[in-house]
């Protein structure tokens, strides 16, 4: 047990200094943190729904409708409802991609030179298995949080990707 305490110990103090480096990140270039993490979940080229971003960035409800309009205020981002109406459509307008990027370009250089070392020491699978723990914390997490405390507008934990 001790062993794994240890090992979990330092993963938690790994995702905890990576969390940091962002937000120290968005520190320094004069931008909210939950602004450059929307930004980043929106530079893909991909429409996202308010309802999917909440569950994927683990955005309280109130936070996303905050930073979105702020940002739909700046001109960075636009608003449509899907077909059937009942979600919103979040997307950036071409000032937001030019934000992003000006934002972001620095962020993707460090991540892929980040990326290139760790390669060359460990295995690509390294992403699987970062990616496995997480959705199990979640899962675990989740399961032993008491109904009455789970929050209104917060995302279950357990939502994630990989299947047990």
């Amino acid at each position: 047990m001790n062993e794994t305490f240890a090992e979990i110990r330092r993963l938690m103090l790994a995702t905890n200094r990576i969390d940091g480096a962002y937000y120290l990140l968005s520190r320094k270039l004069g931008v909210k943190e939950n602004i450059l993490a929307l930004l980043y979940a929106l530079d893909d080229e991909e429409t996202h729904s308010q309802k999917r971003i909440c569950e994927d960035w683990l955005f309280p409800k109130t936070t996303i409708n905050t930073i979105i309009r702020e940002l739909v205020q700046a001109g960075y981002v636009t608003l449509c409802r899907e077909e059937n109406g009942r979600e919103k459509l979040i997307a950036l307008t071409q000032a937001g991609k030019d934000y992003a990027s000006k934002m972001l370009k620095g962020v993707y250089q460090a991540e892929q030179a980040a990326m290139e070392k760790t390669l060359q020491r460990f295995s690509p699978q390294f992403v699987d298995a970062l990616d496995y723990f997480a959705d199990c914390i979640c899962r675990e997490l989740d399961h032993r949080l008491p109904e009455s405390k789970k929050q209104k507008g917060v995302p279950d934990l357990g939502e994630g990707g990989i299947e047990a």
